[in-house]
């Protein structure tokens, strides 16, 4: 009796660990919006790091947060940093790792805390007439195993893609009442 009770709960603590094993470990994320400006103006305004403080949920989320950074803001290399004693917001660095001149910007995101990874975001506008620009923003992360489990219990794009769609459309507001 003693060894078919050790065995299932043998079993009960072996099975998330199992199920982990088939469980997708990586994510992405893409949303839009159309902005009523010229390309060239919106581009100048989200390839600069520093402007996510204006319109990223996430930065919001601390105001009291402390910041650094390294670099040229708006340049491969740029680096901006951030600290918060607020667990939703952590500490983590953002890089610019390429830009292609009005079209596409991409960036590293080191996150070193409540947990450590690294994940890749990027932005992409397009002009759709001379005075309208459709915005793009991207993320896709990962979760190592056995963490990835959580991915039967949280709907981790879901959560994002309303964090990226808060942050366009508050991109949105700030650019056309510019």
């Amino acid at each position: 009796m003693l060894k078919k009770l050790l065995l299932f709960v043998l079993v009960i603590i072996a099975l998330p660990f199992v199920v982990a094993l088939f469980v997708d470990k990586t994510y992405s994320v893409t949303t839009q919006v159309i902005i009523d400006k010229p390309v060239a103006q919106v581009f100048a305004y989200v390839k600069q790091l520093k402007n996510q403080d204006n319109f990223s949920v996430w930065a919001q989320m601390d105001p009291a947060m402390e910041k650094h950074y390294r670099g040229t803001d708006g340049t491969v290399g740029f680096v901006a940093g951030w600290q918060s004693d607020k667990e939703d917001v952590g500490a983590g660095e953002q890089e610019i790792m390429r830009i292609d001149e009005g079209k596409r910007i991409d960036y590293e995101l080191r996150f070193f805390r409540p947990f450590e990874s690294t994940d890749l975001a990027f932005m992409e506008t397009q002009a759709l007439s001379a005075n309208q620009t459709q915005v793009v923003w991207g993320f896709d992360g990962h979760l190592d195993y056995p963490m990835n489990l959580m991915f039967l219990f949280m709907d981790f794009e879901g959560m994002i893609s309303n964090d990226l769609n808060q942050g366009l459309n508050q991109l949105k507001t700030v650019l056309e009442t510019q």
